[in-house]
């Protein structure tokens, strides 16, 4: 996870992509609208790459496991 970083003085301490003030939230929103890897890498500026893109996706995953996250019951 060394390609996500926080940091308390850049995007309100969001988790970023390498410190290019780019937010995981934001790759992984891309993602989640149907945009692939390679729109999402040819959309956001470089140096952004695909290992970021996985990067993004792995700590959003290992995000949502730490945390109870109440849902409603459905019918």
């Amino acid at each position: 996870m060394n390609r996500i970083t926080v940091n308390p003085n850049q995007m309100g301490g969001v988790p970023c992509i390498r410190e290019l003030r780019i937010p995981v939230a934001t790759v992984v929103n891309m993602i989640a609208e149907g945009m692939t890897p390679g729109e999402v890498i040819a959309e956001l500026p470089p140096p952004f790459e695909l290992e970021d893109v996985t990067a993004s996706l792995r700590f959003a995953a290992d995000t949502v496991s730490d945390r109870e996250i109440p849902l409603q019951p459905t019918a």
